[in-house]
Parts: structure tokens; sequence; C-alpha cells
């Protein structure tokens, strides 16, 4: 635990302001996938089917989950607010995505995700260190004592 203050003091004392634009993209492109994912939700039944998770309750749970972490999420981390905690949910998602589906799909292929992919988990373990930063909803709410 005194690890974890550590590190969130660091972020909140050495985060320049020009990070925030970084921030503020990374949740425009969380909400750009999930919306993405919602209308492309036919290819995530089939990647599930073929993992032979066939019940259709569990991948659409699974579906639906991964929508809202990502348009919740990433409404959250562009507007900077909780996004230390929005970044860790969204982490296991991009896990996933990046280890088990997008190096199955190959790396090198044309319009390969995966660099994509691997730079948005790399963006939300940065934010997970950094924080909200300067540009950020909760630093315009005064602060209970």
């Amino acid at each position: 635990m005194k690890l974890l203050k550590k590190i969130k003091k660091w972020g909140d004392q050495h985060h320049p302001q020009w990070i925030d634009y970084f921030r503020i993209l990374l949740g425009i492109i969380l909400i750009w996938k999930g919306v993405g994912f919602y209308i492309n939700i036919e290819a995530f039944n089939h990647l599930m089917r073929g993992a032979m998770l066939s019940t259709a309750f569990s991948i659409s749970i699974a579906a639906h989950f991964i929508i809202l972490v990502h348009i919740i999420g990433g409404i959250a981390i562009a507007l900077g607010t909780h996004t230390r905690l929005f970044c860790l949910v969204n982490l296991p998602i991009l896990i996933g995505a990046v280890f088990f589906i997008n190096i199955s799909a190959g790396i090198f292929k044309p319009y390969s995700e995966f660099w994509f992919s691997s730079l948005v988990l790399i963006g939300l373990i940065c934010f997970i260190v950094e924080g909200n930063g300067v540009l950020a909803v909760d630093k315009t709410q005064p602060v209970p004592q």
C-alpha cells in the first residue's frame, strides 16, 4: 500500500500539462473502440463460439461488459475523473485484446490491430501511474477535507 501511495504521489507531482492531451485522446479512442465493438458485435460472437464459449448468455454478458467499460471508461478518462480507476478496469480487456485476439490474428498483416491495441495498452499503464493531470474535472471540484 505504501508503494501505491508513492506512485500516486510521484504521478501527481510530475505531470506535465501536455500529457493531458494524450489522456483526452486515449479516452476518445476508447469511446471509438467501444462504439465500433458494438457495431461489429457479430464478429465477437463468432470469435467466442470458436473459442468453445458457446453459451449465448456468457457471450452477451462479456460483450456488454466490454462495450460499457470502453464507453464509460473512455468518457471518464477523457474528462479526467477517476482516471486511474477506469484505466485499471480497462486494463484486463486490453491485455486480452493484445495477447489473445490480436496476436492470433497475425501481427505483421496489413492493417493489423496489434500495434494500435498495444499503444492503447501502454497509454492505460502510463495513466495508471500519471493520474488525471491539470486538465481534469477532478481538479475543478472542491476537495472535501
